[in-house]
């Protein structure tokens, strides 16, 4: 067990956060829209869902990427115990050097455009890709994760249900 998870630890350092486990329901998704946000997307499914579920956008904090949030936030060890699709948008350095979401750049703060546009797209994706429960989309992040949140939910009420910062 201990070798195992030493391999798996050296296997995420030397990835630097392209790390994609199939075995774990990990996507790297690519095209999920016009993308005006240049975000990256990556989601998980958890096996044995058979209905309708709930999906959770969860949105990292600065210096952070979506394979370290994950692994920090345990989403998915929730989603596998619970049943729930989840989002892990992914900022990228060319947008901004500390990876943080730019929440307060006012080109990223409305609906029809930026990384607005992009959270949606992949929430959409997601929609057309799996059975989800759209009265139970959720949305949820840490540091400027959070405030990307209080954006999302600011400018697209409609598309989730509640939010947590």
């Amino acid at each position: 067990m201990i070798k195992k998870l030493i391999l798996h630890f050296w296997i995420l350092i030397f990835s630097a956060g392209t790390f994609i486990n199939a075995q774990t329901g990990w996507q790297s998704v690519s095209s999920f829209g016009t993308n005006p946000g240049n975000l990256n997307m990556y989601s998980y499914a958890p096996t044995g869902i058979s209905s309708a579920a709930p999906l959770v956008v969860a949105m990292h904090g600065c210096t952070q990427n979506a394979v370290t949030f994950a692994a920090q936030s345990d989403w998915d060890k929730l989603a596998d115990n619970h049943k729930f699709y989840v989002v892990y948008p992914e900022q990228k350095s060319a947008n901004n050097s500390n990876t943080c979401f730019n929440w307060f750049q006012s080109g990223d703060q409305d609906r029809g455009q930026g990384e607005v546009l992009s959270i949606k797209q992949m929430v959409d994706y997601m929609k057309a890709h799996y059975t989800i429960d759209t009265t139970k989309i959720f949305v949820t992040g840490l540091s400027a994760g959070a405030c990307m949140t209080n954006v999302m939910l600011a400018c697209c009420p409609d598309v989730f249900s509640k939010g947590a910062v």
